[in-house]
């Protein structure tokens, strides 16, 4: 008889899945609805949201209106009456999330901004043995990234011309070449439509030896041309160069359209961050640390390559280094041997140990009011699961490196944030350099008036009936950690023939509204301290009896950005990121306590 074979990774993974499936298992539905609400989907091509360019993507013609909101609305007297196609256009055309005029400033620092910023842009799926694509960077870059990241290694095959991977893993590659020339055609298309301006930052991660590395340069200059940012855009011996003064950091306006390299610099005792000591007792997450813990023994096998001069000479606002001390915020700030224009870049884990009370977190975010930081995912996140961003935020980094394989959480944040913008959005004052990290927080009362949605998603397949709800969590960090706080409210369940649609009905001498056109005229209210970073994450979802309750359609705002007038609508999405026709009639309400 034959030994039996050991099963494959795929397979391991599918039985810990089908383990969790146990009837007898006792489990919470409404962890199980929170988990669902983080996870999403994976993007496409036709993906338009993740970084705030949705906002762009549609019309009016592509929104829905139910005749019980029409009736709704002129019950309300904001329309003369249910058949006014003219008011109801004017409608649709006020957004209800408009971002201030102050956001979108281009005169400031570059280290006063936050920048859409995507990890691994390359990869489709999964860390480990995902699909490497060049167009994966036309999808993330039109869905509004401004930073994306570039893995480079040597090409045995052909050394002239190095490669894009995830080294270490399964994972395909594609030529360093093709993915230049996918960012060149961008930039040269947002030029020609007369999009505003806004650099491309590329967080190039080097594996190459120096052979390698001068092609990735030569490489560079021929695809980009003068895009490409390749020396100061103020003349030599100005205050820029010195970083004497953070106000003389390069200001955004004067990057234009550029292609801006983030080049590594290797510190003395560097320490790598990526690895977390987080443990949890679900199998599919011990299988996910062994496939981690194999990817990092590989890992270290390789040290990291000196770069050369002429690579070095590109990094000309932003030198990445992962430093092995606390110098770069702790006591004067003063990173030790630091190159000019440093970037701190450090994982997720590594900076929760760095920010660990009160003084080493008003620390970090004056270092951050005057040099830039990337986060990047910590090591286990190998499924492309998300940090959590609105915390780092609120420590002022710059560029927090997310997974943009699948529209979670943590991407409908990101959408929140740069709605309606270039990619860049100027960051509160108390984190600016000129703010001094001095924040006054107001205690207010948001009201959310939800009347009723149109065209709610039916998911495909379904034979039962809808019973819809809206569900909304207040999002802000929580306290002092590098934890986000959820606050969440909902209406009732919706359901045709109930008593509140009955009773609307008969007001409105209508027949209650179908399934997909679900009136609940209701109020959710919550109290908070504004920091400014403080967003609301809106689902439809069905009420389903016997079941985990399906997400419908979302949709994510940042509260700073909401329109205070009668009412609107908002667009909802589904969990992949496309429109879906779908709009929620609401009226928000935020008033100072």
């Amino acid at each position: 008889m034959s030994e039996p074979t050991e099963p494959s990774a795929p397979t391991r993974r599918l039985t810990a899945k089908l383990g969790r499936l146990n009837p007898f298992k006792s489990s919470k539905r409404s962890k199980e609805d929170e988990d669902e609400e983080d996870i999403g989907e994976d993007i496409d091509d036709t993906t338009v949201a993740g970084g705030g360019h949705s906002a762009f993507d549609h019309t009016r013609h592509d929104l829905m209106v139910s005749d019980a909101i029409k009736s709704f609305l002129a019950r309300q007297g904001v329309l003369p009456s249910k058949d006014d196609p003219e008011g109801l256009a004017t409608l649709l055309d006020q957004p209800m999330v408009i971002p201030p005029a102050s956001v979108f400033d281009r005169s400031h620092p570059l280290t006063e901004y936050f920048i859409s910023s995507s990890h691994n842009t390359y990869l489709r799926a999964h860390q480990l043995y995902g699909k490497s694509d060049a167009d994966a960077y036309r999808t993330i870059l039109t869905a509004g990234a401004r930073c994306v990241e570039i893995d480079a290694w040597d090409n045995p095959d052909d050394p002239s011309e190095p490669k894009v991977t995830h080294g270490y893993t399964l994972v395909s590659n594609v030529p360093f070449r093709e993915v230049c020339e996918v960012i060149r055609n961008f930039v040269d298309y947002e030029t020609s439509a007369g999009a505003a301006a806004a650099p491309i930052l590329l967080s190039l991660e080097n594996h190459c030896n120096p052979n390698g590395q001068l092609r990735l340069v030569q490489i560079m200059k021929e695809v980009f041309g003068d895009r490409l940012l390749s020396k100061a855009v103020r003349e030599k011996g100005h205050e820029e160069q010195s970083e004497s003064d953070p106000e003389s950091h390069v200001r955004l306006e004067e990057l234009g359209n550029k292609i801006a390299v983030i080049v590594e610099y290797h510190l003395p005792g560097e320490i790598d961050t990526s690895d977390s000591s987080s443990d949890s007792s679900s199998d599919e997450e011990e299988e996910a640390k062994k496939e981690r813990e194999e990817y990092k023994a590989r890992k270290r096998e390789t040290e990291a390559a000196v770069i050369i001069p002429e690579l070095e000479e590109l990094g000309v606002y932003a030198q990445s280094v992962k430093p092995g001390d606390d110098s770069w915020y702790a006591g004067e700030g003063v990173l030790r041997n630091r190159p000019h224009h440093h970037l701190i870049n450090i994982s997720e884990a590594g900076l929760a140990r760095h920010a660990t009370d009160d003084v080493n977190t008003a620390a970090i975010q004056r270092h951050n009011s005057k040099h830039l930081m990337r986060v990047f995912p910590k090591g286990t996140r190998i499924s492309s699961r998300n940090l959590s961003p609105v915390s780092f935020w609120a420590l002022g980094a710059q560029i927090l490196a997310l997974n943009w394989q699948r529209f979670d959480a943590s991407m409908q944040l990101n959408d929140a944030l740069f709605a309606g913008t270039t990619g860049y959005v100027l960051k509160p004052m108390h984190l600016q350099h000129s703010g001094g990290g001095r924040l006054v927080k107001t205690r207010k009362r948001l009201r959310l008036h939800v009347a009723g949605a149109s065209d709610v998603p039916v998911p495909k397949g379904r034979d039962s009936v809808l019973k819809p709800y809206v569900t909304v969590s207040l999002v802000q960090k929580d306290g002092t950690s590098l934890k986000q706080s959820k606050r969440k409210q909902k209406t009732s369940g919706y359901k045709k023939h109930g008593l509140r649609s009955a009773l609307a009905a008969l007001h409105s001498s209508e027949e209650s509204p179908a399934e997909t056109d679900p009136i609940w005229d209701e109020t959710l209210e919550w109290e908070f301290e504004d920091d400014e970073l403080v967003f609301l994450r809106i689902f439809i979802k069905s009420d389903d009896s016997f079941a985990s309750n399906p997400i419908l359609a979302v949709t994510a705002v940042r509260v700073l950005y909401v329109v205070q007038r009668e009412w609107g609508f908002l667009r909802m999405l589904d969990l992949k990121g496309h429109e879906t026709g779908c709009t929620l009639l609401v009226r928000f309400e935020i008033e100072d306590l």
